[in-house]
């Protein structure tokens, strides 16, 4: 169902008879519509239209309230819009180049993206392929916990190429809310504290008699 369809709600299904589902998932079957809100109404809940384009429409008794609410949260909560990131290599890459953009590629991934790896053959590099399967094997065992093998190594021409993808996505940000400020007491309440410190203690009752 689309997020963006607006439900009818209680009153506002006007169509007679609905097929209605109870609060607990139960199919109840074809009932008129009056009889559908008493049931919603009995049980502390809303009628909810959930299919309107069907005969009978589908209803659900639910807690709308509380429908919207997860519904508003999901889309809050949309998946990394993902993307594709290219890091390009040769068979003659270097240790430290090569540590470089493995850290770029780990990156990439950590933000959620898919990650290309694109090894460029030059000349009478191409003949020497086993070079770039090695490398790519290690590839694969080092990013091992952060990544799985989306596109194994295939060859095009005068590049081969291997796609990893995240394990998983990161969360979506937290939103900001700002601190409530301390709740400050009501003056009355701070006058008659400060009246109780300052009041003398009493005196025990046998000092009160001997005074006597």
């Amino acid at each position: 169902m689309s997020q963006n369809i607006r439900l009818r709600v209680n009153e506002q299904i006007r169509i007679s008879p609905v097929r209605l589902i109870d609060h607990e998932k139960n199919m109840i079957g074809v009932v008129p519509t009056d009889e559908a809100l008493r049931m919603a109404r009995d049980a502390g809940l809303d009628l909810v239209e959930m299919s309107p384009n069907e005969r009978p429409p589908v209803c659900k008794i639910m807690d709308y309230g509380k429908h919207k609410y997860q519904l508003s949260k999901k889309t809050k909560q949309k998946h990394h819009e993902q993307k594709i990131k290219e890091v390009r290599l040769r068979p003659k890459t270097e240790e430290h180049d090569l540590d470089t953009k493995m850290k770029h590629a780990r990156g990439f991934l950590e933000h959620g993206d898919r990650v290309l790896i694109t090894m460029l053959f030059r000349g009478r590099e191409r003949f020497h392929q086993d070079i770039a399967y090695e490398m790519f094997r290690d590839i694969v065992k080092e990013m091992a916990d952060i990544s799985k093998v989306d596109q194994p190594p295939r060859i095009m021409g005068k590049k081969m190429s291997l796609v990893l993808a995240p394990l998983k996505l990161p969360p979506p940000p937290k939103q900001f809310q700002p601190k409530k400020p301390p709740k400050e007491k009501p003056a009355q309440v701070v006058r008659e504290g400060q009246a109780a410190i300052d009041a003398p203690a009493e005196q025990p009752a046998a000092e009160a008699d001997a005074g006597a």
